[in-house]
């Protein structure tokens, strides 16, 4: 009696063990979608050899290195917000799991409309809705302070959505987001309840939103998440100080949720040039100094020679450049985000920081 193999499956990461093997179908992009495999009618159940020669003319064969489902997902083909395709080209090393260990890769080698897998290594909630989350790409991700990342996880396939990185670039290459879940928000709601270290999300490429560095000194204000792209700038100018001077006004309803505290008090600690003022809108027992909203409390440490810059809310935004302009600062120096095109994340146009 001829005893016959057992069909081999490629299954790299299965602790488990007892569910149907899978493998990567597609055409080896990043967004590979992994699906059962039962066998095959070629000998020890692989496929037969015209269906693997498809398979190898498409690059496919374990690009990822591992095999994961995606739920709900229909197409090997991830469409990003720029109109570009995330899985449609083929394998690199930096492509593959601890690649973003070794050699950067730069934006060039990256190429325009490519997606980058980003695994969460830390998901901290420091008050109620809001997380925050540090993300090791697999392939440096080539960003700038202030500009936004479209972010896509698994669990809501096809839904990207826009946030701003809160560092500049790290010699590790890891990004930190803040994330607050907005009412109603599937995507914001999972990212911060659901998402779990370990997982995987994908990144995009990254998108100018008007709050680039420029010289003299600084007045920021920070409404709620809005902090983020404003403490990449703070960075950006503790990595090469020039002799100016930051003020940095945080925005929050209450002292509870002043969700970046510490890494705020050792910015400030580290750095003399550099001082920080908290303002709390609905806070009660704050001093009298720092009640007020963001906004209000920032004219109170204005200067003349200062550039603005404002990021927050879409209310907090809505009549910012008025109340600046009433308070004499001239427009060339007023910067606040732009309004991200519809056809630029594929649903809607936002101001980074309040995606659903």
């Amino acid at each position: 009696m001829v005893r016959r193999s057992r069909p081999r499956a490629v299954r790299r990461h299965d602790p488990g063990g007892d569910r149907p093997p899978l493998v990567a179908v597609g055409d080896g992009g990043c967004g590979a979608v992994a699906v059962p495999h039962r066998g095959g009618s070629g000998p020890a159940g692989r496929a037969p050899d015209g269906e693997r020669d498809r398979r190898a003319r498409r690059g496919t064969g374990g690009r990822l290195g591992w095999a994961r489902p995606v739920r709900g997902a229909a197409s090997a083909h991830r469409r990003l917000p720029g109109g570009g395709v995330l899985g449609g080209r083929p394998a690199r090393r930096a492509d593959r799991p601890g690649a973003s260990g070794g050699d950067p890769v730069s934006a060039a080698e990256l190429g325009a409309g490519d997606g980058v897998p980003a695994r969460v290594i830390g998901h901290d909630r420091p008050c109620p809705g809001i997380a925050i989350l540090t993300l090791r790409p697999w392939v440096r991700l080539p960003h700038r302070p202030g500009q936004a990342v479209p972010v896509e996880t698994p669990r809501h396939p096809g839904r990207w959505r826009w946030y701003c990185p809160a560092n500049a670039p790290r010699p590790d290459g890891t990004v930190e987001l803040h994330v607050r879940a907005v009412a109603a928000g599937t995507v914001s709601g999972s990212l911060v309840h659901e998402v779990r270290p370990g997982e995987l999300l994908h990144l995009g490429p990254p998108r100018d939103t008007g709050l680039h560095l420029r010289g003299g000194d600084l007045l920021l204000v920070a409404g709620g998440t809005g902090l983020a792209p404003l403490r990449a700038l703070v960075e950006q100018v503790a990595a090469a100080p020039d002799g100016r001077r930051v003020t940095l006004v945080v925005g929050a309803r209450t002292f509870v949720e002043l969700y970046d505290a510490i890494a705020l008090d050792k910015l400030q600690c580290a750095h003399d040039w550099l001082t920080i003022v908290p303002a709390f809108s609905h806070d009660p027992h704050a001093e009298s100094a720092g009640r007020g909203d963001a906004l209000t409390i920032a004219l109170d440490h204005l200067r003349p020679d200062q550039v603005v810059y404002v990021c927050g809310p879409p209310p907090m935004l809505a009549g910012s450049r008025l109340r600046l302009l009433a308070a004499g600062v001239p427009a060339d120096r007023i910067n606040l985000p732009h309004r991200i095109p519809a056809s630029d994340r594929g649903a809607g146009g936002i101001f980074p920081q309040t995606s659903s």
